[in-house]
């Protein structure tokens, strides 16, 4: 009689909880991957139009969906703050860096009246996992508060790297949970060869296969989160030797080329609009000394290389998926944190580190503390300029203007901007049992053309999910969703009637329909665009149809208010 008695009430306790509910609206609920690329442009996907192979995200948009007009911040903090958040990056404490201007949007850290995406889908019954880039805190050390660290904001498991850069073959802060670690020390995975890319993507694989041998899992269907942040293809150009060696020879620096050649494809795919202009390109072949040719093709190649070792890995995820029976139900969604980055870091060499000379190997145990290394794992020094190739774990470069210009094509500008170049992020969505499958084939079958955002994530994660977004989280009031749930457009192409913001440093700019308002800095002049006629801002019609910049500009400072854009910090 106790044993029914205790099985029954097992039963009642297993059937009537709602964080363990198997089912939503009659179907399971899927799993939800999240995976996001640093410092990447719109057009370096071969689904998108490049000519970097990445077969694994095309085979994704194959039998998905791509989008045309999404957006991100244009700038990696916010853009993680807004994503994890769905609310604008300021009312997530993170409008520009990692630094506290003590102002209610400027904070450097995520915002206790915001909840994070593991906050919101624990409770609704999903494990969560991250691996990768965390950089929404400006607390980095072991020996710092870690009430924003990713296992105090509602992940369950966590491996990955709390501040925004540093070696990939040397991670600055490399964390696993809440304790830090060196590639030689970690309990759990210290391959032959490290590389933060492929540790991310292998990190991730075993969470997910862990995942598959829990007993709630196995018992009750659990489902779960990952969010998986590459730093690839962020500076400093890092790569395998045998990755860089298939691009050998690939990518001279003959910038408008490639470019032409991108702009070309794009159209024929539907991507753009076949009656926009190409933004002039940066790049002048002609002016690239023929001693540094090499070098500059060097960094394209390396580049490369990365987008190719993270393509590589997200392979592995999707393998699996497929290994543990959750390759059907699992919703992947990838896209950028923001445009390609123009930044020169390393391009030039830096006196201050000459005087540097080789040291003992470093220890199992001790910690890289700096952002730029001064030394290799093995004592060497780290050096910059153009007098080495770029790819091995002893140099420190970023690929420069001209190239993020080619990333960026067919927009102006670039990272931190929020023109088109710094803001728009393709984004593949792949779902075999709740996305229609699309067909290359067909160019059109597979593409939206609505305009989103990464507000737009949170509320389809509560929309799979069956999820409450609370009210008040931890004693704390909540500021309420900013986003449109993308689910509808899962099935077909429809259009919403929106207002989207930015500001970042100054870079400002607001969409509405077809239009967008557009400045560079604080005091640089409003630009007004048709995004239907001419999303590569060729055409500035802020002159001919000054009541509707106007209108715009009104509307964007009242929203400014309303979203923590100010008050603005001073002096900066």
């Amino acid at each position: 009689m106790h044993r029914y008695t205790l099985l029954s009430v097992l039963f009642i306790i297993i059937s009537s909880a709602p964080n363990q509910a198997q089912e939503q609206d009659g179907a399971p609920r899927p799993n939800i991957i999240l995976i996001m690329s640093d410092d990447m442009g719109y057009s370096d996907l071969g689904c998108y139009g490049g000519e970097i192979p990445t077969p694994t995200l095309d085979a994704l948009a194959e039998k998905g969906l791509r989008y045309t007009q999404f957006y991100n911040t244009g700038r990696c903090c916010p853009t993680r703050a807004s994503l994890l958040t769905g609310l604008y990056a300021h009312q997530a404490g993170v409008g520009r860096m990692t630094k506290d201007d003590q102002l209610p949007g400027y904070r450097g850290e995520l915002s206790f009246r915001a909840v994070t995406l593991a906050e919101v889908l624990k409770p609704a019954g999903y494990a969560t996992y991250m691996s990768g880039k965390w950089h929404v805190t400006s607390k980095l050390l072991q020996s710092e508060s870690k009430h924003n660290w990713p296992r105090q904001r509602g992940f369950d498991r966590f491996y990955g790297t709390i501040i925004g850069a540093g070696s990939f073959f040397d991670p600055w802060t490399l964390t696993r949970d809440n304790v830090q670690i060196t590639p030689e020390n970690d309990p759990l995975y210290r391959p032959e060869v490290y590389h933060y890319t492929d540790a991310i993507a292998d990190n991730a694989v075993m969470f997910i296969n862990d995942h598959a041998k829990s007993p709630e899992a196995q018992g009750l269907g659990k489902p779960f989160f990952l969010y998986v942040a590459f730093t690839a293809p962020h500076w400093p150009l890092h790569a395998l030797p045998e990755d860089i060696e298939q691009f050998e020879g690939d990518f001279p620096p003959e910038y408008d080329r490639f470019r032409q050649a991108r702009f070309e494809r794009m159209k024929q795919m539907g991507l753009i609009g076949a009656d926009w202009e190409l933004s002039p390109t940066v790049g002048d072949t002609a002016g690239v000394p023929e001693d540094r040719r090499a070098w500059e093709a060097r960094c394209m190649e390396v580049y490369a290389a990365m987008i190719l070792q993270m393509d590589r890995g997200i392979g592995r995820i999707v393998e699996a998926l497929k290994q543990t029976g959750a390759y059907e139900n699992t919703l992947i969604l990838y896209l950028h944190d923001n445009g390609g980055c123009h930044e020169g870091i390393g391009r030039v060499r830096w006196k201050s580190r000459e005087g540097i000379l080789p040291r003992d190997p470093m220890g199992a145990d001790e910690l890289q503390t700096n952002m730029i290394p001064e030394h290799s794992r093995v004592g060497l020094p780290v050096v910059m300029g153009t007098g080495v190739m770029p790819g091995p774990s002893e140099t420190y470069h970023a690929y420069g203007w001209n190239w993020a210009n080619v990333s960026n094509t067919p927009f102006r500008l670039h990272k931190s901007r929020v023109h088109e170049g710094g803001i728009a992020t393709p984004l593949v969505a792949h779902w075999p049992a709740g996305i229609p499958t699309g067909d290359f084939g067909d160019h059109s079958a597979g593409l939206r053309h609505r305009v989103g955002h990464l507000i737009d994530i949170m509320p389809t994660a509560v929309e799979l999910s069956g999820a409450d977004y609370p009210q008040t989280f931890n004693g704390h009031d909540i500021t309420p969703m900013e986003g449109r749930s993308l689910v509808p457009s899962f099935a077909t192409d429809e259009q919403i009637d929106r207002v989207l913001m930015w500001e970042h440093f100054g870079n400002a700019a607001i969409r509405h329909g077809q239009w967008k308002l557009v400045r560079v800095g604080l005091n640089g002049p409003w630009e007004l665009y048709d995004m239907q006629a001419d999303r590569t801002e060729m055409h500035d019609l802020s002159e001919t149809m000054p009541d509707k910049a106007r209108a715009l500009a009104e509307r964007w400072e009242a929203e400014a208010e309303r979203t923590l854009i100010y008050p603005l910090p001073t002096g900066r």
